[in-house]
Parts: structure tokens; C-alpha cells; sequence
């Protein structure tokens, strides 16, 4: 098991340039699937996850071919095989994405029960009820642990459909269903995420007829084929966040590139909760600009309660980033509630710092209360999950002494050659493989 060790306790200072974003990415590594013509993504992330998806894509026939650094052609014009590899579907959530296409293109799919981070109960209910509602039959093998998909008449037929949440995958699953679909289909309680924009700006790029992306209103009506098409993969705002939380954990001076490149609020929704914790931050033409030594103080409520930041579907908190601001609030002098509405486990991780001197209360399984600032110190930790595991290396960065990070592959999985990357801004930290 690959570890980190780190040396922290020292402000990092530089400019860095967030990678392409994850989870767009996947999703659009599966859409390939819905033409047979090239598709050509630049900006793709070199990341566990992503390698894991082309592997996966490559299983089923797809000529998958690396043309430059984060730059990947694909062509799906030979489907192979409909039932996805276990192994390899098992270890990424979103593989869950090419059960549309996949339906759409060859009328029947096979996969496993998915794997993915160990957050809490994670349902794949609202999937079957978008498959079932275009006319899918759905066969259980509860012995073998795999679900079997079928069209009744070939092809997905359009249909209005009202998620039971407002799930990501599973909207990006309807649109990549319904874009080839007879008829006109009508997603309510779409998920609004940027990346959900994004693939459907992919789509439309394609030939795809959709509207309504970014509401909670996704209209899409079927066309007879997609062309194929090059696309540039948006920047991470989740690793701009954790970027964002390293600079006030660490009091470093760091630049973040182009991050004003695309519309603007995305930022103002990833900084709400950096600003509620009394960060500094500011906009030098397309960058980010987080200056270091600062005193961060947490803004009360109204007649000093003590405030709360809660995650939620976009435009609200992305609970992707929870689990680093709750290391950024280590750093503020104050109390605050963070509330993590989504996943009842993603909170756990919240010992391992409180090992390395946090004041931390769990409250619950959804909700902390953090007071500061602390002295965090090193200590050895083990990585549960990807966000967690860059919260702790972000920890480890900001505390005296030094930390041992092990199951590092977590990190590796969302975030590319990060070691090397923060060696850039001043890290003192080695990557040792066992």
C-alpha cells in the first residue's frame, strides 16, 4: 500500500492549475459510446478513475488512444461485448454512466452491483426507475449480484420523468438515454452540477437537441444519430476548493489559474463557505488570488450564533467539499457547524483529525461543530475515501511535525500527480510505494 510521508508546518507558496474536472470527465468518457464516430476530449485528468472508465470502455471494443498529455481519442464503432467487466466497473461509482448508452446503442447491458467511495448508503434506485420509465426491463441475478437490462422494443422511448432525488449520475444517465430516444423526454428534478451542464453541452456539440441544462428541467427530444466531435474538459472546481483550503490551512500565498475563465458562479458557490469562515480571497484577471498569513476569523449569525454551512444540490455547497472545509474551519478562530446532508459516513474521517490535535465534536452522523484555531501536529492516518484523503494531506501540510498518509491510492483516484504538484508550491512530501 503506497503511502505520503510529509514534513507540514510550512506556508506553500506559488501558483497551481487545477486539472481537468473528474467528474465530467467520466461521464463523457461514456457518452463516446452513443456515436461511431471519434470523439476527441482534451483536458482529461490523469487520474485512477479515469484510467480505470478507458480500461472499462476498452473491454467492450472501443478503440481507446492516447494522443497527448490529457488527451484522449475515442470511437465506439464496434461494440463488442454488452456485459461491462466487474472488476473494473466495481472500483469507479460512475460507471453507473454507461448503462444508458449503452442501452441505447446496443439494446441490452449487463453489470455488477457498483463499488465506489464507502460514504454512507449510496442507492441506485433513481437509475432503474429513469430505465424503467424508457422501457427497460430489469432483471435481478440476486445470486451472481448483477442486473440485466433490455429493451422491450429496441430502442428507449421518450417519457417524463420525475427523479426521486437529484441524482448526478442518474440525470447524466437519463440525458445519455434519451438523446437517441423516439420521442421527446422530459427530466424533472434534474441535478444542476456544472458537469451535468457540461455533458450536455458535449451532447449538443453532437447533434443532440437539449435544453433546460443548469435548471431543474431538462428537456431533450430524440435525433436518429450523433457525429462526432472534440470537446475540452472544464476545470475541477472541487480541487479548486481543496486548493482554496490549502492556502488557509497552511497560511501560504497561492495563485489558482484560470479560474474566472467560465462563468463566474461557480466560483460564488464553491467560496461561499470559504468566505463564512473569514478567508480572503481575490480575483486577478482569470486567477485566484489567496494571500497568506491571514487571520481568519468565522462570521456568526445574527446575535453571535454560532453559523452553520450545509451542503446540498447545486447551487447550494457541493458535498464533495465538505469534508476540506472542515479542515480550513481547524484554522478559524470561532465555532461552526458543518452539516453533510448527503452521505451518512463521509463525517468519519473527522477522528483522524482530531488525532492530529483538531477540536472536533461529532455530533451526529451528518453534523460536526469545529472550533478553533488548532495546533494540528503530524501523525499516521489512513485515507478512506478520496475527499477525505486530500483533507488529511492538506492537514498534514498545515501541522508540525510529520505524517504518515497511507492508502494513498484514495487521493490518486480524484487528483492528478498531486505530490508533485504541491512539491511545485514548497511541499515537503515523498510518495514511498510499498
Amino acid at each position: 500500500m503506497s503511502s505520503f510521508k510529509v514534513r507540514g508546518g510550512r506556508p506553500l507558496n506559488g501558483t497551481i492549475v487545477p486539472a481537468g474536472s473528474k467528474n465530467e470527465a467520466l461521464p463523457l468518457i461514456a457518452a463516446a459510446l452513443l456515436t461511431e464516430h471519434e470523439i476527441i476530449l482534451e483536458n482529461v485528468p490523469d487520474i485512477k478513475d479515469v484510467r480505470v472508465i478507458l480500461e472499462l470502455m476498452a473491454s467492450l471494443g472501443v478503440s481507446v488512444r492516447q494522443l497527448g498529455k490529457n488527451e484522449w481519442s475515442i470511437t465506439a464503432d464496434k461494440i463488442t461485448t454488452t456485459e461491462l467487466d466487474e472488476s473494473l466497473f466495481k472500483q469507479v461509482r460512475a460507471s453507473l454512466t454507461l448503462i444508458g448508452p449503452m442501452l441505447s446503442r446496443m439494446g441490452e447491458v449487463t453489470c455488477p452491483l457498483p463499488g465506489g467511495d464507502k460514504i454512507g448508503r449510496r442507492r441506485i434506485d433513481t437509475h432503474l426507475l429513469v430505465m424503467e420509465k424508457m422501457g427497460a426491463t430489469i432483471d435481478h441475478n440476486s445470486r451472481e449480484e448483477k442486473i440485466h437490462f433490455s429493451l422491450n422494443k429496441g430502442q428507449m422511448t421518450g417519457a417524463s420523468i420525475l427523479l426521486d432525488e437529484p441524482s448526478v449520475t442518474a440525470t447524466e444517465n437519463a440525458v445519455m438515454a434519451a438523446v437517441l430516444a423516439s420521442g421527446r423526454t422530459v427530466i424533472y428534478n434534474a441535478a444542476c452540477e456544472p458537469h451535468v451542464q457540461g455533458l450536455c453541452a458535449f451532447l449538443s456539440g453532437l447533434g443532440a437537441q437539449i435544453s433546460g441544462a443548469g435548471t431543474n428541467k431538462i428537456i431533450i427530444d430524440g435525433v436518429t444519430s450523433l457525429k462526432g466531435g472534440r470537446y475540452r474538459i472544464q476545470y475541477d472546481y472541487i480541487e479548486v476548493g481543496s486548493f482554496i483550503s490549502l492556502a488557509a490551512v497552511t497560511g501560504g500565498d497561492i495563485t489558482i489559474t484560470d479560474v474566472f475563465t467560465r462563468e463566474n458562479e461557480y466560483f460564488s458557490v464553491i467560496s461561499s463557505g470559504f468566505h463564512r469562515l473569514g478567508l480572503e480571497m481575490n480575483r486577478k484577471g482569470k486567477d485566484l488570488h489567496i494571500p497568506g498569513k491571514q487571520h481568519m476569523h468565522v462570521k456568526s449569525d445574527f446575535k453571535g450564533a454560532i453559523p452553520t454551512i450545509s451542503d446540498g444540490p447545486w447551487p447550494l455547497f457541493p458535498a464533495d467539499l465538505t469534508s476540506v472545509i472542515i479542515v480550513a474551519a481547524t484554522q478559524a478562530r470561532g465555532s461552526i457547524i458543518v452539516h453533510e446532508k448527503m452521505f451518512e459516513s463521509r463525517m468519519f474521517f473527522v477522528d483522524k483529525l482530531k488525532y492530529m490535535g483538531a477540536q472536533i465534536v461529532l455530533c451526529d452522523p451528518h453534523r460536526v461543530v469545529v472550533v478553533g484555531p488548532s495546533s494540528l501536529f503530524g501523525n499516521e492516518v489512513v485515507s478512506p475515501d478520496i475527499r477525505a484523503g486530500i483533507s488529511l494531506l492538506i492537514a498534514a501540510l498545515g501541522a508540525e511535525g510529520e505524517s504518515v498518509i497511507h492508502n494513498i491510492m484514495q487521493i490518486d483516484r480524484g487528483y492528478e500527480n498531486i505530490d508533485r504538484r504541491l512539491q511545485a508550491l514548497g511541499a515537503d512530501i515523498e510518495r514511498r510505494d510499498s
